[in-house]
């Protein structure tokens, strides 16, 4: 999977990194139910949004592509299509955040801890074009984020509807695929309390207390690139965010008014399985 274009921390994120294909209902074709293999990749990222902590890591890359047909594991994630036409999908989407080791902004304070976030997706197909090569679709999701070290904690909702243009053969190299996007990011106060607010007891001389409110969180651009060969499968992805406007840019916690990462990885199909199903050319 290449991580929805919203990244806080992508250790765990990248480590799925290499799933699959897009999938829709035009020009099919026969394909394995199941692939599966495994590869390396590495990471460079942000502690959090607005860190001025940079880290890089080597991660293990799962491959894991499953064509069922209400349930599905491609390059979009792991997903239920609960309603999937020709111009609409409606399915349930995931993300993971990695755990912020203690940041220095944040010294003295409760570290983030690793979380997870599930809800709806509303993906529009607004643009396909010459048999799929050119594709703009409208994604819609939003989520709930929970924490899942220790104690489960409810940490609130984000959604980051964005446009996505997604070109075959891209720049005229076949098999190429590319994904460029971008879109406004929400956060509901519980969320941006989270991450944002100081506390009166973990205030100092240079982090005064800060109530973090919810509303706009900043905008997203991205663009990955992907290519199945033989036996590999490669992809890598830059992203950025601009935190201008956002309504905790007067937090402390917040250092820089932008937030990045980039990633690489290969995978090598170890297995797959020998029944064929219908899917996407």
């Amino acid at each position: 999977m290449i991580p929805s274009l919203r990244m806080h921390n992508k250790v765990l994120i990248a480590a799925v990194l290499m799933i699959g294909a897009v999938q829709s209902r035009a020009e099919t074709r026969q394909a394995p139910l199941w692939e599966f293999g495994l590869g390396i990749g590495a990471t460079a990222f942000q502690d959090y949004p607005g860190s001025d902590t940079t880290r890089v890591y080597p991660v293990p890359i799962p491959y894991f592509v499953y064509n069922g047909s209400f349930l599905r594991a491609d390059k979009n994630g792991v997903r239920g299509l609960l309603v999937n036409q020709d111009w609409l999908e409606l399915n349930i989407s995931g993300d993971i955040n990695a755990v912020v080791p203690h940041d220095t902004a944040r010294y003295g304070m409760p570290e983030l801890r690793p979380s997870i976030e599930l809800g709806p997706a509303v993906y529009f197909h607004i643009v396909n074009r010459d048999e799929g090569r050119l594709k703009l679709d409208l994604q819609v999701p939003i989520r709930a984020a929970f924490t899942i070290s220790g104690s489960p904690q409810a940490i609130g909702w984000i959604s980051d509807p964005r446009i996505v243009l997604k070109i075959k053969d891209a720049f005229g190299m076949h098999g190429w695929e590319t994904d460029f996007g971008s879109g406004p990011m929400f956060i509901d106060k519980k969320y941006s309390d989270y991450y944002y607010s100081v506390a009166p007891q973990y205030a100092t001389a240079s982090r005064p207390a800060y109530a973090a409110p919810g509303g706009y969180s900043g905008t997203q651009f991205g663009i990955t690139l992907t290519k199945r060969f033989s036996s590999v499968w490669f992809a890598a992805y830059v992203h950025y965010d601009t935190l201008r406007g956002a309504v905790f840019q007067d937090s402390p916690l917040v250092e820089r008014n932008y937030d990045w990462s980039v990633g690489f990885g290969f995978a090598w199909i170890l297995g797959k399985s020998t029944r064929l199903v219908e899917v996407s050319n």
